[in-house]
């Protein structure tokens, strides 16, 4: 089945609600995955990742710039980045079984049902372009909204290629493209302060200026500091390694050093390998040579979240409650640990820059740790299977029996206690990143807490049936107990998240 990707770019980067009615817009069409969703709040930009068959593509993208359309004021639209619409860019870029032929066609037919639906002007670029003078991005968006408001009714040059020949009342004017894979990075070049010297950098590398040629670049100001605004349009021609290294060396010249760089939604793993070896200058590197592509290749790396659900679903016993209990514990580590990820580093929360740090560093750990108690649970269960079967005769063997049965079910009931610790622990986490953390991501800490509260009362439940189980209930009330104070103490450190979310929303 011939997949495409498309990448749309959205006029909105601060406001969660919007931007999760977009995406969930475009996840509706049939057969669309989506990949990612990067929102830059000073940029004031959201960048979708999707991929979908070719058949569905086009669908999926015109209900994002549907929904856009009425979310989306550009009327009063305020960010660092240029930008011509609600809906700003929307490139389709072919993967396997896809040509570069079938995009182009993609765009087109998007483009046209998106001018006579939705009366939005729009422009083809890149290798959809109509004419050699809409190729570069940069020059279909000359002016950005503002000036093109005026243009698109004066200037022939700027008709559009599909819609009226007036800009949409609140959604603007969106350029739709085909192109190959485009790789978002930035690097920054310290305070604020040097932005005139970000922007003859920028001026240096880019390639319509006489820099690189597969280069894009603009000097911006994000978050109080001076950045370098790349897009790699072609890597394979112009390499990561090779942009930063250009940026680096005009800097230099002009008396700064970068400080830190960061991409924007996705790249392809051997463009970060391909920097990598050469950085280290690491002569005769073969993918065979990484740890992850032996296991990826060997099939013996963990199974993947159907082949888990499918064993779940199975009459077998296990992987049950138990299994679940901690695999939901991990995925609400993992929420904890992805809005930690969104605020670190990002001078706006320099406050909680050190705090945020060790809820990362912690919800990683307690990840881990949840996901190997998905496979302990199940062998706690296999020992106490095992024991059951033992024989009852002689009675010295039933002896050994009911004591082996009665170590099991302790053993069982130790493992799920573990699990609800941990998941104390995350909603603990979950609470100070709801707190303390990036706010465009508060929602996400909210659904981290609630899970991990599911999550310790699913592995208390667990503890309980097992010291039932016992001859002599007594020998594990302690345990019985203590998953009681977990579940009360989880509940709590939820409710404090939730009460943060809802303070937001």
């Amino acid at each position: 089945m011939p997949l495409v990707e498309c990448v749309p770019n959205f006029s909105e980067g601060q406001r969660p609600e919007i931007i999760r009615q977009i995406r969930d817009a475009i996840a509706a069409v049939p057969q669309v995955t989506i990949l990612d969703v990067s929102s830059d709040t000073s940029h004031n930009r959201t960048v979708v990742t999707f991929v979908a068959p070719v058949a569905t593509a086009a669908d999926a993208a015109f209900a994002g710039i549907r929904a856009a359309q009425t979310l989306i004021d550009l009327q009063t639209h305020h960010g660092a980045h240029p930008r011509i619409g609600a809906t700003d860019v929307v490139p389709f870029v072919p993967l396997e079984g896809a040509s570069m032929q079938d995009c182009v066609g993609l765009a087109r037919t998007l483009g046209e049902r998106v001018g006579r639906e939705l009366s939005i002007p729009v422009y083809l670029y890149e290798r959809a372009a109509t004419r050699p003078d809409r190729e570069n991005l940069a020059d279909v968006r000359r002016g950005e909204y503002e000036g093109l408001r005026d243009l698109i009714r004066t200037d022939p040059k700027r008709a559009p290629d599909f819609g009226p020949r007036e800009m949409h009342p609140t959604a603007g004017a969106v350029a739709i493209g085909a192109r190959p894979f485009l790789v978002a990075f930035n690097v920054y070049l310290g305070p604020a302060s040097n932005l005139a010297i970000a922007k003859q950098v920028a001026k240096a590398v880019r390639g319509s200026s006489g820099g690189l040629r597969y280069v894009k670049a603009l000097g911006l100001e994000v978050d109080g500091q001076a950045q370098v605004s790349m897009n790699l349009v072609d890597t394979d021609q112009t390499p990561l390694h090779r942009a930063f290294e250009a940026v680096r060396t005009e800097a230099q010249a002009l008396g700064v050093t970068p400080t830190w760089s960061e991409l924007v939604g996705l790249i392809p793993e051997r463009v970060l390998l391909d920097a990598g070896v050469r950085h280290i200058q690491l002569r005769g590197f073969t993918p065979e040579q990484l740890l992850e592509h032996q296991i990826r290749s060997s099939g013996s790396a963990e199974p993947s979240l159907s082949a888990f659900t499918a064993a779940v679903a199975s009459p077998a016993p296990t992987p049950g409650g138990g299994s679940v209990a901690a695999h939901v514990g991990a995925l609400a580590a993992a929420l904890a640990q992805m809005v930690a990820g969104l605020t670190v580093g990002r001078p706006k929360f320099a406050q909680a820059d050190a705090e945020m740090r060790g809820v990362l560093e912690q919800s990683s750990a307690l990840a881990a740790t949840l996901s190997g108690l998905v496979a302990r649970d199940a062998d706690s269960y296999a020992a106490v299977s095992a024991a059951y079967k033992m024989p009852k005769v002689p009675e010295a063997a039933a002896a050994a029996r009911r004591e082996a049965i009665t170590e099991a079910l302790l053993g069982a009931a130790r493992v799920p206690l573990e699990t609800a610790q941990a998941c104390l622990r995350v909603a603990q986490l979950a609470a100070t990143a709801a707190i303390s953390g990036n706010p465009n991501a508060v929602s996400d800490a909210g659904v981290a807490a609630l899970l991990a509260e599911a999550a310790c009362r699913g592995a208390a439940y667990n503890v309980r049936i097992n010291v039932a189980g016992l001859g002599d209930p007594a020998r594990g009330r302690e345990l019985a107990e203590e998953a009681e104070r977990l579940v009360g103490a989880t509940t709590h450190a939820a409710s404090m998240a939730t009460e943060e979310v809802e303070r937001h929303l």
